[in-house]
């Protein structure tokens, strides 16, 4: 059962996050290129966030590993994950994956985003691309 969260204002969501030790700043170009975007980061990753039409938060970048300024998608190729940016793509260890965990679920908290079980388990993937199933029906 999902575990839902008081909804925050954006400006309220923004003063957790700067009390919480989040590093807030304009986000360079924004993932929808959003205007008044911003981008939080704490723990080696980041994540993109802009005030939604009705004054919440939407996330437009999920959480991600920081690599060479660029937030990284999170690969699963069955037997290792992996962080991939436009030009880059290296093996993710067991404390990148445990940044990225502890970074969403404080980044959910303050943002009074909806709590996933399968979520609190451990670190979710973007992408999950398995060869042994690949091609198969």
């Amino acid at each position: 059962m999902a575990k839902k969260t008081t909804h925050r204002s954006f400006n309220d969501v923004l003063a957790i996050l700067g009390g919480q030790k989040f590093d807030v700043a304009p986000a360079n170009e924004g993932a929808k290129r959003t205007p008044n975007a911003f981008q939080v980061r704490k723990y080696g990753c980041a994540a993109e966030i802009a005030a939604a039409p009705d004054g919440s938060v939407e996330i437009l970048a999920r959480p991600g590993w920081v690599l060479n300024g660029e937030i990284a998608r999170l690969l699963d190729r069955g037997y290792q994950k992996f962080f991939k940016t436009s030009k880059l793509e290296i093996p993710a260890s067991a404390d990148h994956l445990r940044a990225i965990h502890d970074f969403s679920e404080e980044l959910n908290e303050a943002t009074g985003g909806t709590t996933l079980y399968n979520e609190s388990l451990g670190t979710t993937s973007n992408v999950y691309n398995y060869d042994r199933v690949k091609g198969q029906k």
